[in-house]
């Protein structure tokens, strides 16, 4: 058992080593195109900032059910490279190489959702344009389920009375009046024994 927990322990910080060496690896990639003027330098920087906004939406990604196809999360390499949503809506990186532009193709022209150098602002613009469209994917197939199902109460609820309370309260009625006619005759046995004994004397 002590083998297996050592082999487990040391999976664990393998794991954690990687994705350390893979985030500082996109770190170095970043600061080398900063660094550089060429268009492949320029084209890894954007791709290794996406990545990095990728893998902070994961568990969004993740959240959403496979049997919903509004979504194609997908980081595309080419001579732009973008994180895309859906077929209108991607991230982007705009020309200083360091700013996010989430944007959406419609019939107006792009709309610019959100715009930041901040990763985590565009992250939580990117989760509440996700929400927005399963809501909407909700309300035109008219299901009164949510897409995402939240995790179930752990509180038990109460169960529905049927036939059987009313039997109950029927069982418990007769026996409260059996026993309140038990008690009647002890406290006034006295007065109904000789009563008792007349008639059956007569």
């Amino acid at each position: 058992m002590r083998e297996n927990d050592l082999e487990k322990e040391n999976d664990a910080q393998l794991t954690d080593g990687a994705l350390r060496l893979a985030n500082a690896m996109r770190q170095a990639k970043m600061a080398a195109a900063d660094r550089g003027d060429s268009i492949v330098d320029v084209r890894q920087a954007e791709l290794a900032r996406l990545d990095l906004l990728a893998v902070d939406l994961k568990a969004v990604f993740d959240a959403v059910p496979e049997n919903v196809d509004l979504f194609d999360f997908t980081v595309s390499s080419g001579m732009q490279p973008r994180l895309w949503l859906d077929a209108t809506a991607f991230v982007m990186m705009g020309n200083d190489r360091r700013t996010y532009k989430f944007v959406r193709d419609s019939r107006q022209g792009r709309v610019v959702m959100a715009q930041s150098t901040d990763m985590k602002r565009v992250s939580e613009s990117v989760t509440a344009y996700i929400a927005d469209r399963l809501v909407e994917r909700e309300q035109l197939m008219g299901d009164s389920k949510p897409v995402v199902a939240a995790q179930p109460s752990a509180q038990p609820q109460n169960e529905p009375k049927g036939s059987g309370g009313f039997l109950q309260a029927l069982a418990w009625f007769v026996t409260g009046a059996l026993v309140g006619a038990v008690l009647l005759f002890l406290i006034f046995q006295d007065r109904l024994m000789p009563a008792l004994h007349g008639l059956m004397g007569g």
